[in-house]
């Protein structure tokens, strides 16, 4: 089967449409639920361990959709609702399937966060901390946390199998010391929150700052990812493709969109 990485959710905090929201992106996305959205996650499958990075509040609905039915280990990139608010969606597999703690991967700094929100889920989860630029070995690909720039303790994950792909969900930018990490990486896969202005330029990144980043590291594929699409000026999928024509090695993530690692 090879390793794959399988983007379970690719919108931002909002989704795609947001209940409360009717602007063009949402209208779009009612009329064709393929061009909706949930909040960002991933899941790395190597066919022996499957690693979820990020649990959304839609990830029941996620794992649904993509068929899956069990976890070996959690990473959280960053204590934010939006990616952590699913954890509470694990208790009863965990409980009535796996039987046994499941290795969750926190930020170090939120810990002490975990404890006060989720104290009913301590015997549910094997709780450690993740640390930047520690190599984490599972079967054909080795992750590896690294700094975002997201104003709390933030992680983008670094995967290396025969393929070498970088996942930042929210991030503005990068330190100088991680894109010469990154650099002629294959694929970018990148926090793309705001079209147009980017209200939060210390914490996020627009279409066009995401793509000069993934040429300023010479990435060969650039996925852009996180996607608000109603944030600062709101765009359809089919208006923002058109846009993307221009560059032939950037891509639009969709939920469900699988890149394979072992190319």
């Amino acid at each position: 089967m090879g390793v794959k990485l399988i983007l379970l959710g690719t919108g931002a905090g909002p989704g795609v449409p947001a209940y409360y929201c009717d602007c063009v992106a949402c209208q779009e996305a009612r009329k064709n639920s393929r061009l909706a959205r949930t909040r960002s996650g991933a899941v790395i499958l190597t066919g022996k361990e499957n690693i979820l990075i990020d649990a959304s509040p839609d990830l029941r609905f996620q794992l649904i959709k993509e068929g899956i039915k069990s976890l070996d280990s959690v990473f959280i990139s960053h204590w934010h609702y939006d990616h952590f608010g699913g954890l509470g969606d694990l208790e009863f597999y965990v409980k009535l399937k796996r039987k046994k703690p499941l290795k969750l991967f926190l930020p170090p700094e939120s810990v002490e966060n975990f404890f006060g929100t989720y104290a009913f889920l301590e015997d549910v989860f094997e709780i450690n901390s993740w640390c930047f630029g520690e190599k984490y070995f599972y079967e054909d690909v080795t992750l590896t946390p690294l700094p975002a720039i997201h104003g709390i303790q933030t992680a983008g994950f670094y995967l290396e199998g025969r393929s070498r792909i970088a996942y930042f969900t929210d991030t503005a930018g990068l330190s100088l010391e991680v894109m010469n990490q990154l650099r002629g990486l294959d694929m970018l896969i990148c926090d793309a929150t705001f079209y147009g202005e980017n209200w939060y330029p210390n914490s996020h990144m627009s279409t066009l700052e995401a793509i000069r980043l993934g040429k300023e590291i010479k990435a060969k594929k650039i996925v852009l990812t996180h996607l608000a699409m109603h944030y600062s000026t709101p765009i359809t999928v089919v208006s923002l493709k058109k846009e993307l024509d221009e560059y032939p090695n950037v891509f639009l993530a969709e939920d469900g969109m699988t890149i394979k690692l072992d190319n």
